[in-house]
């Protein structure tokens, strides 16, 4: 009975294959996915549960990268282990040797691409001066263009296996290269912004910046575009070509502020008071802790008022000390000028008019006109603007006349029975 089930099994075949090579081919390969995923498991396991040490970070990389294991890529090796183990001809033994390239490749690329980026950030975040790695432009091309490298290799392997040339793949690519270049030259336009960002860092995430009309903090450098939160809210996104285009204000390195202002004193200030002014607002300025006097001058004369400018320095960056400094002063000011009892001047303009001589006026074409209550005087009204236009010399204007005239009639001819003068 035994050698007739051994015999059925050796002896039926499936694809020109034993049943039994097919049952040992299966085994194989689930022995193999569930042994290699158990002992990885394993190993991630013991290395979490050890106690920090000077090692930590490079066993939290390797941690990682074990982590970044494809199970498909796994599942297929322990499918390529169990077809090894089949009687296939030679022709797809070498397939299938190609086919275990290409899935080792891809894992190992896998393992590398974790690798490079955890290893990259360790640098940045050591190297920067802020201690963050997201948003650094630097950063960004540089784990971009490690991670093109990486799987370019990767895939020059894997064609090379599969017995593709190289060579002259390589040369289609650069005439190709050519042509992908021209068409998108707005966006390597960007890049090559971002790759000027990166080396020349006019400014780094975290810094506020004034771009032409928009301001705001800086919260990523990518690689075409950089994002700004402005002062409102919302995030603004802009080219990084156009960034580079204009002139970019960065208040984040901004280590004091130089502050100017004016104000204008009517002209009825005495000279002595004018002397005191300078004086009052040094004192006022050198009062407050965070700010530094530097001149204050009466500067000259206006149109309407006698004009002062002052500067000082405010010591801390920040926009908010310099606002409370900017009102103590003002406020200060206000205070020691009414005690000075001279008083500040607005815009005011006086305009002198000169009287004018009498007009002589004819008696014959004085008239005084009253609203007609009558039909009648609408009637007769006419008739004495008619007389007074000739009689003044004007321009008669006969048209104006019959009008009348023509009211006065329709009004006879609606209201027969009506006194119409």
């Amino acid at each position: 009975m035994e050698q007739d089930i051994i015999r059925f099994f050796t002896d039926s075949q499936f694809l020109g294959i034993s049943l039994a090579n097919w049952i040992l081919a299966v085994f194989a390969s689930t022995m193999s996915f569930i042994l290699v995923r158990g002992v990885i498991g394993f190993v991630l396991r013991k290395m979490r549960s050890r106690p920090d040490s000077p090692s930590t970070h490079m066993r939290y990389i390797v941690v990682q990268v074990l982590s970044g294991t494809s199970n498909t890529l796994l599942l297929l090796a322990s499918i390529l282990i169990g077809v090894g183990m089949l009687d296939l001809p030679e022709r797809w033994l070498g397939r299938v040797s190609s086919l275990w390239f290409v899935v080792a490749a891809l894992q190992v690329g896998l393992w590398a691409n974790r690798a490079i980026a955890l290893a990259l950030q360790r640098y940045f975040v050591r190297h920067n001066a802020g201690g963050t790695y997201q948003g650094s432009a630097l950063a960004t091309l540089s784990l971009w263009g490690a991670k093109v490298l990486l799987w370019a290799t990767v895939v020059m392997a894997m064609l090379s296996n599969v017995g593709v040339n190289i060579t002259a793949f390589v040369a289609s690519l650069g005439v190709g290269g050519i042509a992908v270049a021209l068409a998108v030259q707005n966006i390597l336009g960007d890049v090559f912004a971002s790759l000027s960002i990166a080396v020349d860092k006019p400014f780094e995430v975290g810094d506020f910046i004034v771009v032409g009309a928009l301001s705001g903090t800086v919260e990523h450098v990518g690689l075409k575009t950089t994002r700004i939160r402005s002062l409102g809210g919302e995030q603004i996104v802009m080219a990084n070509a156009d960034m580079i285009n204009n002139t970019i204000q960065n208040y984040k390195r901004l280590q004091e502020r130089r502050i100017v202002f004016e104000f204008r004193l009517t002209y009825d200030c005495s000279v002595d008071q004018i002397r005191e002014v300078p004086k009052k607002v040094e004192t006022i300025i050198n009062a407050q802790k965070l700010a530094r006097f530097d001149r204050s001058h009466f500067r000259g004369f206006g149109e309407t008022s006698l004009e002062f400018e002052t500067v000082f320095i405010v010591l801390d960056p920040s926009y908010n000390v310099y606002m409370d400094v900017q009102q103590a002063i003002n406020l200060d000011i206000m205070e020691a000028f009414a005690e000075l009892d001279v008083r500040f001047a607005f815009p005011s303009r006086t305009v002198y008019v000169a009287s004018l001589p009498p007009v002589k006026t004819s008696r014959r074409v004085r008239l005084h006109w009253r609203q007609p209550t009558r039909v009648s005087e609408l009637y007769s009204d006419g008739l004495r603007q008619e007389s007074a236009m000739r009689w003044s010399g004007r321009p008669w204007e006969p048209g104006r006349a019959r009008s009348w005239r023509r009211r006065g009639a329709s009004a006879r001819r609606a209201f027969p029975g009506r006194e119409h003068g």
